[in-house]
């Protein structure tokens, strides 16, 4: 393995040691959250701390922003990787120009969504944060997969990310309406098998994706046909 190898290796190992962690914290207080509010409509005691749902919160927040930083830097390395092998810069500095400020720009916004306290700033950056993702995902060298979208890890990446920004824009609503708890719910529940599924599929693009040496070789077979000359 060499060094750009070695790279690709940052965005799978942060998921492992650091977000899915998160997320199995995350879901556990969840659960725990959700208990003790059903136990409180039924008048019923419980051993649930009150703090519960404050850390529920906490953990949530975190784990949006962990989920937007890291699909962020997933696209960064095959991004820049193409950028480099290509030349562009010579070619097209534009290009690489706004692929920056398009960083820039979504790392601001996603900041922007976080303190903002009135409901159409928190819907305007989050539109514009979940823009953001989208555009940087369209960029040229990242491994898509979308004739087979459906167990593409890409697609799952996006998807999930941009469910935990409307996470984080609709959390001071589900004080206020069960129907946004429960859209809330039901948006997370989405996003948790989301995870699951980036679990499998990232494993599996790791061993789909060959070494920068094998590259010219490999991408020489009928993917089709599962053969290699």
């Amino acid at each position: 393995m060499n060094t750009t190898d070695i790279l690709r290796l940052v965005h799978p190992a942060i998921a492992v040691f650091y977000v899915f962690p998160l997320i199995g914290i995350a879901t556990y207080f969840a659960l725990q959250t959700r208990q003790r509010r059903l136990a409180a409509a039924n008048k019923e005691k419980t051993k649930i701390a009150p703090v519960v749902g404050q850390e529920h919160v906490k953990i949530g927040r975190l784990l949006a922003a962990s989920v937007v930083g890291i699909s962020l830097l997933g696209m960064a390395h095959p991004i820049l990787k193409t950028l480099v092998g290509n030349n562009v810069w010579a070619e097209n500095p534009f290009q690489i120009i706004f692929i920056g400020a398009m960083y820039v720009f979504t790392i601001t916004t996603l900041i922007f969504l976080y303190q903002a306290k009135l409901p159409a700033w928190r819907a305007a950056f989050a539109t514009l944060s979940s823009m953001g993702i989208i555009i940087l995902g369209c960029q040229d060298g990242i491994f898509r997969r979308t004739n087979e979208w459906f167990i593409s890890h890409y697609y799952y990446g996006i998807v999930a990310a941009v469910l935990m920004v409307i996470s984080v824009a609709v959390l001071p609503e589900i004080y206020k309406s069960k129907a946004w708890r429960r859209s809330h719910i039901a948006l997370n529940t989405i996003a948790l098998l989301l995870f699951v599924g980036m679990g499998i599929t990232g494993a599996r693009d790791l061993l789909e994706i060959p070494l920068s040496w094998q590259e010219p070789v490999v991408y020489q077979c009928d993917f089709v046909n599962k053969t290699c000359e």
